[in-house]
């Protein structure tokens, strides 16, 4: 058997004779190789796409927005032609599973739309069978009464984010055990619910008791579903893959030029399966399965196994993985290691025909016999997750190899892996199995991200480096984000108030920053699509931009850069579909609606000239008459013009009304302020006041409000002080209004003290003893201070 100690030759990088215009991080040669394609004509380029039994997560979003940005920069930036073909996964173990479980508990409820007995008697063993696989440290007898108590004791450190014993850091482990204690929890919660007797009972409970009922029905009834009745998975995957597409659309990510799918793909990967044994790289198993021999595929010269992460070759756990979790177990297979190529089908499986009998694709089959199906025998690029590496890709190029390959020699299939860095969460990797996941569409619904924010997080991080979102980093993507909004904003405003006035004298020393930071990307690009550093190459520019003097600079070298900067951000995906090349200024978000341009920039002009002459003392009568006269809104509007064209009128209305009661300057000031903050900002527009210069018109964006709340905030803070402050100065006066009152005499008579004197000071404490002198003066001086209030309020009241 070969061992990690085998040599392996380096791999073959493709030559050219021009220098390569990109480098690219090689996970075959896990170092930067120049990028030669096979063909300048078309770069063939395979990803591995999604597994369609769920909802994509973020951590799915991280792995295809990530590729969707380098496709992209080689599409857009190098000007490569690209064929880009994506699988879609509609049949493996995880869907079969997934499907027939989904499909078995429909029939359940169906046959029980109320919780009888017999479901809570079914519910409680699928409770117990879950506690005893997935939570072993629990009593084997545990009661769900028990649970709460139990498990919070024994799983402490886990449920305090700790790790099992407490001493290490947590990883996956811990996450699969917290998964599987709110499972159980949740289960435990529904079977001791008092009520179970309406339909929102039976709704709630089959909703809490779902992912116990899930694996026991499928233990118990699993093998005798009619596996031939394909709906019952496809019912599935073509939900979810529809909900893909609809996610990826929703994150801005170019569709595939073309989509393959495993279950299109039956004859096909037959026929590739029947070609690897054929030459003699794969052997049949009595049951019809058919496994790779990783052993006589690397005596073979040139054919080395595991090629991506040799380290790992000979770890059972991802070997398991790698073989799926309806694995059939075998002594017939030749090693450990080997592969499946093709399972034969157990009971409650899918089937397809083959020479060896009914049976499903292996795993990692389907995309080699897609890939090679669509783009031949030598591949440019394949890309996908990091945790695709091994065994999946490694199996993937071990069998594709043995495919193409000829007892000569081996045969290189992927010239180039680029694989992406993880999404990580608290230390722990996003995953469905896991179930510490966000998905895409509810992180996008509830505005925790929009495609922009998230692409920015992904393009500010290395794309094979893991991410893991933290306060910083979510600061640092909406920075940026503002950052170029308000360059934009600014720019496009020089188009609406050119600086005619400008002597151009910064214009040279910008422009030479500007050709920097145009190398400063390209280079960033160019190795391995660096794009941190591209993005702080723009981001820079911007700041050049903001720091040059605006009076000598003209307006062309702004819309210069404005125009490569918004070229550069659409080429990395930040503005929807929008052309990089179309020479337009800005990304969406940044233009107030169409309808309302002639009305706000009408009432913007007159509000800057009201502002400048109130705060000058010189707003006269008839000035005020040649401000609105310039403007005459007409008096029929659309349904979507109308609103903004009442704010015009009533704001002149306004005008002319306080110009009649001959109201100061202060007055006009207000109903300025108004404008910009409740009628125009009721709108979705805001108007930005700058010192000498008109007011910027720009929509009210997330940046905006955030500042406009953070403001209230602080203001409501003041407010509730100031009123605590008074309530309780308030309730000070009260105590001593009502402490007033009393006699000096008075106040020390309690059942502390047995005598007191004619003035009503202690002589006796309430044993009888004499009080200590020590503490007769202590209280002396208390009844002193109130005799005193008490005189001051005894001559308020004979003077009231």
């Amino acid at each position: 058997m070969a061992t990690l100690a085998r040599t392996q030759p380096p791999w073959k990088m493709p030559e050219s004779s021009t220098p390569a215009r990109l480098k690219i991080w090689n996970s075959l040669t896990r170092t930067k190789n120049d990028f030669v394609p096979i063909d300048e004509k078309e770069v063939k380029w395979y990803s591995c796409g999604p597994t369609v039994y769920d909802d994509a997560h973020l951590g799915h979003a991280r792995n295809y927005v990530t590729i969707d940005i380098l496709r992209r920069i080689m599409i857009g930036y190098f000007n490569y032609k690209l064929k880009f073909v994506q699988n879609v996964t509609d049949v493996d173990d995880k869907i079969i599973l997934r499907g027939r479980q989904q499909h078995l508990l429909t029939q359940f409820k169906e046959n029980n739309p109320r919780i009888t007995d017999k479901v809570v008697g079914t519910t409680i063993k699928a409770f117990d069978a879950y506690v005893k696989k997935n939570l072993p440290l629990l009593s084997p007898d545990l009661k769900p009464d028990s649970f709460n108590k139990e498990s919070t004791e024994i799983y402490a450190n886990v449920i305090n984010g700790k790790s099992l014993d407490g001493t290490t850091p947590p990883g996956d482990k811990e996450a699969k055990l917290k998964m599987h204690l709110k499972t159980a929890g949740t289960a435990a919660t529904a079977l001791l619910s008092p009520s179970k007797s309406t339909a929102v009972d039976t709704a709630e409970f089959y909703a809490g008791a779902e992912d116990v009922l899930l694996p026991y029905l499928d233990s118990l009834y699993g093998s005798g579903i009619d596996a031939n009745d394909h709906t019952i998975f496809t019912k599935l995957t073509q939900k979810y893959e529809a909900r893909f597409n609809e996610d990826m659309r929703n994150l801005n990510v170019l569709d595939p030029d073309v989509v393959t799918r495993v279950t299109e793909y039956g004859d096909q990967i037959v026929t590739f399966v029947k070609k690897i044994v054929d030459n003699r790289y794969a052997y049949k198993t009595s049951d019809g399965s058919i496994y790779f021999d990783i052993e006589t595929f690397e005596e073979t010269p040139g054919n080395h196994y595991a090629r991506l992460e040799p380290w790992n070759r000979n770890d059972k756990d991802l070997l398991a993985d790698g073989e799926g979790a309806l694995a059939k177990k075998t002594t017939e297979k030749h090693s450990d290691a080997d592969f499946a190529l093709w399972k034969s089908s157990k009971p409650g499986e899918p089937s397809w025909k083959s020479p060896w009998g009914p049976g499903r694709p292996g795993w990692h089959i389907e995309c080699s016999a897609m890939a090679s199906d669509v783009l031949g025998g030598q591949i440019d690029i394949h890309s996908g997750g990091i945790d695709l590496c091994f065994p999946h890709h490694d199996n993937e190029l071990a069998q594709s190899e043995a495919y193409w390959s000829n007892k000569e020699g081996g045969h290189q299939w992927i010239n180039y892996f680029l694989h992406m860095g993880h999404l990580s969460i608290s230390g722990s990797k996003m995953s469905k199995s896991l179930k510490n996941f966000t998905t895409i569409r509810e992180a996008l619904s509830r505005g925790d991200w929009t495609a922009r924010s998230l692409r920015i997080i992904f393009l500010l991080g290395g794309w094979h480096d893991g991410v893991e979102i933290t306060d910083d980093l979510r600061k640092a993507g909406s920075s940026f984000e503002s950052y170029v909004t308000n360059f934009f904003l600014k720019v496009r405003d020089l188009e609406i108030h050119p600086n005619t006035n400008s002597s151009g004298s910064d214009d040279e020393k910008l422009k030479k920053q500007f050709e920097t930071a145009k190398e400063r990307l390209h280079n960033a690009l160019t190795d391995s699509f660096d794009t941190p550093t591209a993005m702080r190459a723009i981001s820079g520019l911007i700041t050049d931009y903001n720091s040059a003097a605006k009076s000598g600079l003209s307006d062309e070298v702004s819309f210069d850069i404005a125009r490569w900067v918004t070229k550069i951000v659409r080429i990395f995906g930040l503005d929807g579909s929008s052309d990089p090349d179309n020479g337009s200024i800005g990304w969406s978000g940044i233009e107030i609606p169409k309808e309302a341009k002639e009305f706000v920039y009408a009432v913007s002009r007159e509000r800057d000239e009201v502002r400048k002459h109130a705060i000058a003392g010189n707003l006269s009568e008839e000035l005020l008459t040649s401000i609105i006269s310039k403007d005459k809104p007409a008096r029929q509007q659309n349904t979507v013009g109308a609103p903004y064209a009442e704010v015009l009128c009533t704001f002149q209305e306004n005008l002319k009304g306080l110009t009649e009661k001959k109201a100061p300057a202060k007055d006009f000031l207000a109903l300025c302020d108004r404008l910009r903050d409740l009628d125009l900002w009721d709108l979705g527009i805001y108007l930005e006041d700058r010192d000498n210069a008109p007011a910027m018109v720009r929509p009210v964006d997330a940046e905006l409000r955030a500042v406009r709340e953070q403001k209230e905030a602080n203001e409501r803070q003041k407010r509730e002080a100031k009123e605590r402050r008074e309530r309780e100065e308030a309730e000070k006066k009260a105590r001593l209004a009502a402490q007033a009152k009393i006699s000096p005499k008075d106040i020390f008579r309690t059942a502390e003290f047995s005598a007191w004197d004619e003035d009503g000071m202690p002589t006796k404490d309430a044993k009888g003893e004499d009080v200590p002198k020590s503490k007769t003066k202590r209280m002396r001086k208390e009844w002193e201070k109130q005799r005193k209030l008490h005189e001051e309020y005894l001559k308020g009241v004979s003077s009231a």
